[in-house]
């Protein structure tokens, strides 16, 4: 079992759960330099609304069957974009249009995106 005190092994068994349930663009982004908020984005998307409650579904599934729970979650009512968060990693999953109108790659340029492809399928690290 990994040792999930550990935040960035955190952020890419995420990674690796979304792109087992075939999350698109899935990214891990390093901001713990940049606010005390977290320190690391999981940003991911999904192809409709239902996709995006699967993913956030599966991760909070797979990862309280490793004895862990997110703090508070947000935006299951619209699931436009789905936010978990686990303190040290804050997990975005977004429909297409809603990552894009915020961007959150962009207003977080100063963050560390952490190489994450030998964790994933190929060809799905870039949409």
């Amino acid at each position: 079992m990994e040792n999930f005190n550990d935040s960035k092994a955190l952020a890419i068994e995420i990674a690796k759960i979304l792109d087992k349930k075939k999350a698109h663009d899935v990214r891990v982004l390093k901001v713990e330099s940049l606010t005390v908020l977290t320190d690391y984005f999981v940003i991911a998307s999904g192809t409709s609304t239902t996709q995006v409650a699967a993913l956030a579904d599966e991760v909070e599934f797979e990862l309280s069957q490793k004895g862990l729970e997110p703090y508070s979650t947000e935006g299951y009512d619209s699931k436009n974009w789905v936010l978990l968060d686990y303190s040290n990693v804050i997990v975005h999953v977004f429909v297409p249009n809603t990552r894009t109108y915020y961007d959150l790659e962009h207003l977080w340029a100063d963050g560390e995106p952490i190489d994450i492809s030998e964790y994933l399928t190929p060809d799905s690290t870039v949409e």
